[in-house]
């Protein structure tokens, strides 16, 4: 089976006359923009600017195209939001979808029962996991996910009668998503502002920014080395006994994209086996292969108590989040008791037939392999390539399918602009302009494009990526 998209296209069932007509009706884009101005209120916007400007309207998708309701074609650098990782358009996952909802389009999975999807789900990620996860624990999203680590953690040490363990350990700068506990958990100033309610027992170290934060002649490093210790000052400043869990992104996405040295996770490991505390990998965005292994707690080389999933997980066709337990945070679950946590659509049929049509997808066509042998390393040379010793851009990160570009005033000096924020959004908003989709957060670019994309595709982007680079050093008068 091959893995490129651009020829596949979903196939609708037959409709009526009257319906097909109508679906084909589309509104003119004001008419659009007026609709979601007046009812729509967008995720992390400022609605007011956001009306007054009139939102991108996208109408389809195929491979790792967008159009919006203009015509104008888009290449899509970040996977709709990290997570579109086999592309748009398969058809094997919308059919996976119709068979299914005609079948059994919901059932719950409380009150002793389940259904074959999630069944053969769980089957099948306990398959690409890594050995010592095979139980899973489904939700909506990764917010959800992290919500539902929580309880497994403090149920966990519940249940080993250490009732004393109640303090999760994250970072500064980390996003673990936006229910109040995905955002307490996060780190993110920002989002912490507009909660004045937060979850309790959460405290944080700082992150692994190297280029913004090391300070002085240490190494990548000795630096990594220093940030993954102050872990352990900040478990014998609360008490081991006091500590359940620490939690991290293998990689931070939403963060930058920032990369620790190969010093950071071989001793966040150490510390938490030595101090008796649950290691979760947050791996929504970076679980699937978009580091080229199919998590990417694997790229780092460490082993978690609690895997965090989503987005890959279906490649974002249908909402789905899931928990994978280790061995023997699973066995402590299982046998002492109810687990008394759960959701709704929690192992929703539909949504589990699309995971397994696009993990299968994802396996057979051996597209994470490529990743990791082929686009992958294209695609971190490619980068690199192009934007060495560019005026403003301090560092390239990442691995795989996955990169972040600093933005900084003096590269070599590791200066970052002062309004770095701004001199970002310059930046988004020439690629917005140019077609590309490019994320900025703060002062740094992060891509992040479907797993099937071609060197081709690869070429397209960076060639997009620099014109808006090196318009933004040309606006602010930098060459």
């Amino acid at each position: 089976m091959s893995y490129r998209t651009e020829e596949v296209a979903y196939v609708q069932p037959a409709q009526p006359a009257a319906a097909a007509q109508a679906a084909q009706q589309q509104r003119s884009t004001a008419e659009y923009r007026a609709l979601d101005a007046a009812h729509h209120i967008h995720p992390f916007s400022d609605m007011g600017s956001l009306n007054r400007s009139g939102s991108r309207v996208i109408v389809k998708a195929q491979g790792v195209y967008l159009w919006d309701s203009d015509g104008n074609k888009i290449i899509d650098g970040m996977a709709g939001l990290w997570c579109v990782n086999v592309g748009y358009g398969r058809k094997e996952l919308a059919d996976a979808a119709y068979r299914q909802m005609q079948e059994l389009p919901f059932y719950n999975t409380f009150f002793k029962t389940t259904h074959p999807p999630v069944i053969e789900l769980s089957a099948l990620l306990a398959e690409l996991a890594p050995e010592p996860f095979n139980h899973f624990f489904y939700c909506n999203s990764g917010s959800e996910g992290n919500d539902t680590v929580l309880r497994i953690v403090h149920q966990y040490w519940a249940t080993q009668g250490k009732h004393s363990k109640k303090f999760v350990i994250s970072r500064k700068n980390g996003y673990h998503g936006s229910t109040i506990a995905g955002g307490t958990l996060g780190g993110m100033g920002y989002m912490h502002e507009q909660m004045p309610s937060k979850v309790e027992n959460i405290v944080h170290i700082d992150q692994p920014y190297f280029f913004g934060e090391a300070e002085g002649n240490l190494t990548p490093e000795e630096f990594a080395l220093a940030r993954a210790q102050q872990l352990e000052a900040k478990i014998l400043e609360i008490g081991a006994d006091n500590v359940a869990a620490f939690i991290g992104e293998p990689f931070q996405g939403a963060g930058g994209v920032i990369f620790p040295a190969s010093t950071y996770w071989p001793e966040i490991q150490r510390i938490c086996r030595k101090y008796d505390i649950l290691l979760v990998a947050d791996e929504v965005i970076g679980g699937f292969g978009r580091t080229g292994e199919w998590f990417a707690h694997q790229h780092f080389g460490f082993e978690p108590d609690l895997i965090t999933l989503a987005k890959g997980l279906t490649s974002g066709y249908v909402p789905m989040g899931a928990v994978g337990l280790h061995d023997r945070v699973a066995k402590a679950i299982i046998e002492n008791g109810d687990f008394n946590h759960g959701l709704t659509y929690s192992g929703h049929p539909v949504a589990a037939a699309v995971a397994v049509a696009n993990l299968k997808l994802l396996r057979d066509d051996k597209i994470v392999e490529r990743v990791k042998t082929d686009t992958g390393p294209y695609f971190q040379k490619k980068l690199r390539d192009t934007f060495a010793n560019h005026p403003i851009i301090g560092e390239i990160s990442g691995a795989g399918l996955v990169a972040g570009l600093q933005l900084a005033e003096d590269p070599k000096a590791r200066k970052r602009f002062a309004n770095g924020g701004e001199v970002g959004t310059i930046c988004r908003d020439f690629c917005f302009n140019g077609n590309l989709i490019m994320r900025a957060t703060g002062d740094r670019m992060l891509l992040s494009p479907p797993l099937v994309i071609n060197k081709l595709e690869i070429d397209e982007i960076v060639a997009k990526a620099k014109y808006a680079i090196d318009a933004t050093a040309q606006q602010l008068g930098i060459s």
